[in-house]
């Protein structure tokens, strides 16, 4: 009989994978719940890793921590190809941001200069320095920028890689949906499950609808550009991102809607745009339309850590469209965590506590190292035995006084023996998440 892991995640798109995989590496027994691994928004996702594109007014926390993920992407994709063997599409061409016309130029420069502002590699370019380096461009495009950090990783070679990782590292995968908490039995349970998660837990995490198109060149040559391309044609935001292959894909809509149909309306704009900036896709051959749900949040940012007054239950979703640049750190912060019982102070803006009323009787500390006498017992073989692990990032000691005493935070681990009930105290209505 398996003994009782001591972590199950919930969800096996990228984010959970990267978890499983992640702590699995350090020792723990791991087993992953989903019965349609990477069938949720990483199908339909571009995969850009876009820490600087992405920077938005406003998102001053959810920018540093996109920074310091996209950061941790060059070891995690020689790391995961090392342990794979796997060609996952990563790519450092990095990604021109431009503008089609004078009102978009316009709109662009506003968000670069308040990127400039933060520090972030936003360098401008003329028409003559757009064309040196994207040659397919149309005459008609007035600027642009350079983002010599943002970079590519192709989401479908991604999760695969990312489950043979974990299961070489030894996690077990069950084709199992998981309807409510209680159903689970492991000493933590990470909450990976997107839009789902809403259903499980109660906090805020709604679908937010994005419609992609996936061109293919000609013969299946590689593309006639090299750079991720982004920008503004006649007010319409447009993506491209060229894979080897010959696949360039083109997106998105964002809509706040459930359902996941194709509109003719939503690819007519979409195509348009594309040509407009790249007279060449109008000769390319439309080989995919689909619609995905992003897992939005109030605030536009991820959900990460513990759940108030559930212990041994943490959170990892919320990500809308940064699910893959953020793969790295969700999955080494929320592994030390694990490891540690301390969250590290890069999670502090993204407690799930920022969703819940605050706790009359004051905040219950994230106090750690706790769960360590059970990771001695199943890796002292690794030599991790009772110590947080080698690999990913190292959790701070401490850190609990930096982090914004999160009202109501339970252990993220349980001690040994620190769960005794049959699961959460309060009733839970039956839901599937997939």
């Amino acid at each position: 009989m398996l003994s009782r892991p001591d972590v199950a995640v919930v969800g096996a798109g990228p984010v959970g994978l990267g978890i499983a995989w992640r702590c699995a590496a350090r020792g723990l027994r791991v087993v992953v719940h989903d019965p349609a691994p990477g069938s949720g928004a990483s199908h339909v996702a571009a995969g850009m890793l876009a820490p600087v594109a992405e920077a938005y007014f406003g998102e001053h926390e959810l920018t540093g921590l996109l920074t310091a993920s996209a950061a941790r992407w060059p070891a995690f994709a020689a790391e995961l190809t090392a342990a794979t063997g796997a060609d996952i599409g990563y790519r450092t061409e990095g990604t021109l941001m431009v503008g089609l016309t004078a009102d978009d130029l316009a709109e662009a420069r506003r968000l670069w200069a308040y990127q400039q502002g933060l520090g972030l590699p936003v360098t401008p370019l003329r028409p003559s320095a757009l064309r040196d380096r994207e040659p397919a461009l149309a005459p008609r495009v007035r600027g642009g920028a350079l983002a010599a950090t943002d970079h590519q990783v192709d989401p479908r070679r991604l999760v695969p890689a990312l489950r043979t990782a974990a299961e070489r590292a030894g996690a077990t995968l069950l084709p199992t949906a998981v309807r409510r908490l209680s159903d689970v039995d492991a000493r933590v349970t990470v909450v990976a499950a997107g839009c789902g998660a809403a259903a499980l837990t109660g906090l805020p995490v709604r679908p937010v609808k994005g419609q992609v198109l996936r061109l293919r060149a000609p013969g299946g040559v590689p593309p006639g550009f090299r750079h991720v391309i982004r920008g503004y044609a006649d007010g319409e935001h447009v993506y491209l991102v060229p894979r080897e292959d010959g696949e360039v894909v083109v997106g998105a809509t964002v809509e706040e809607r459930t359902d996941t149909d194709v509109s003719a309306g939503a690819v007519l704009r979409l195509l348009r745009a594309a040509v407009d900036l790249l007279p060449e896709l109008a000769e390319y051959d439309l080989v995919e339309t689909l619609a995905g749900l992003r897992p939005g949040t109030p605030d536009n940012a991820p959900i990460l850590g513990p759940l108030p007054d559930r212990p041994g239950v943490l959170l990892a979703t919320g990500h809308h469209r940064h699910g893959i640049v953020l793969t790295p750190v969700t999955a080494d912060l929320i592994a030390d965590l694990v490891v540690t019982g301390t969250p590290d102070p890069l999670l502090a803006p993204f407690t799930p506590a920022r969703f819940l009323p605050p706790n009359p009787a004051g905040p219950v500390g994230v106090t750690g190292p706790v769960g360590v006498a059970e990771l001695a017992e199943s890796a002292d073989s690794a030599g991790i035995a009772g110590s947080a692990a080698t690999g990913g990032s190292a959790a701070t000691a401490g850190s609990a006084s930096v982090v914004r005493s999160a009202a109501g935070v339970a252990p993220a681990v349980p001690a040994v023996g620190g769960r005794t009930g049959p699961g959460p105290s309060a009733p839970e209505e039956e839901h599937t998440w997939n």
